[in-house]
């Protein structure tokens, strides 16, 4: 019996570590949105750690998308885990 609990442990943060990110996934999509409405030639600013960097519409969605990507592929990964476990 202590180890189907010890089981259901791993298996439990797998999935709690995936649903977080998916909310990271979101929140990126979410970004993402709301930049495609801005005007192109208006200048925004994204955050760096601890500082605010002025850049471009389009290098912020960039970097957007990419972050969105890697989480993703993150997300995939710990679904194979989910599914091993």
């Amino acid at each position: 019996m202590a180890t189907a609990a010890a089981g259901l442990a791993p298996a439990k943060e797998v999935v709690e570590k995936k649903v977080e990110l998916l909310k990271e996934i979101r929140a990126h999509e979410v970004a993402i949105a709301e930049l495609d409405n801005l005007n192109p030639s208006r200048a925004v600013y994204q955050k760096a750690g601890n500082i605010f960097f002025r850049k471009s519409v389009k290098s912020v969605i960039t970097t957007e998308q990419s972050n969105r990507y890697s989480i993703a592929s993150l997300s995939s990964y710990f679904l194979s885990l989910a599914c091993i476990v």
